[in-house]
């Protein structure tokens, strides 16, 4: 069995997309997933697969049966817990001196970008605010508030082309510590 974390985006936010996470954990266990746990109800889900698909079609899997079940599309990213925990060990912002955790965020990435997006993205600055791009993540220090920044998901999609999810990295931790006790 594999252990593995859903993030879904823009569920529950403003009333809107609004999804019960014991019928979101129920959508899992009819997906076939087991030892199924949420976490807050932003969307977040641990839960085991001994899928032999790659995390993106499992992730296109999810979206359907939300869809199938909820008439809207949520956008799903699939990661392993030791994808997790590597984004966690190599966040580029802990190298800094005196960084507030309160102040860092890490956007998960569907797919890899393309190289040419990469190098694209390169050339926007919006100091000082700072992002880095590692592999499928983006690692983000925000000045002041998030909700203040230009670093958002849609950012980072137009630029990428790919589909985003941001976490603050209080969340993120806690989704390690829950992968752990379960």
């Amino acid at each position: 069995m594999k252990k593995q974390i859903a993030i879904l985006r823009g569920i529950n936010v403003g009333g809107k997309r609004k999804i019960l996470m014991a019928d979101l954990k129920e959508l899992f266990v009819d997906l076939g997933f087991e030892d199924i746990q949420t976490y807050i109800q932003s969307g977040n889900v641990m839960f085991n697969s001994n899928e032999k698909k790659d995390n993106i079609l499992i992730a296109d899997e999810i979206e359907q049966s939300i869809f199938k079940e909820y008439g809207f599309t949520v956008p799903v990213i699939v990661i392993s817990v030791n994808e997790l925990n590597k984004a966690i060990a190599e966040n580029p912002f802990f190298k800094k001196d005196s960084i507030d955790i309160d102040r860092l965020h890490l956007t998960f990435l569907k797919e890899f970008p393309e190289t040419e997006k990469l190098q694209n993205i390169k050339s926007y600055n919006y100091s000082p605010d700072k992002y880095e791009i590692k592999e499928r993540n983006v690692f983000i220090y925000c000045s002041a508030k998030y909700s203040d920044s230009k670093l958002t998901n849609t950012f980072f999609e137009s630029k990428l082309k790919v589909s985003a999810t941001t976490r603050n990295w209080k969340t993120v931790i806690s989704l390690s510590e829950l992968s752990k006790s379960n």
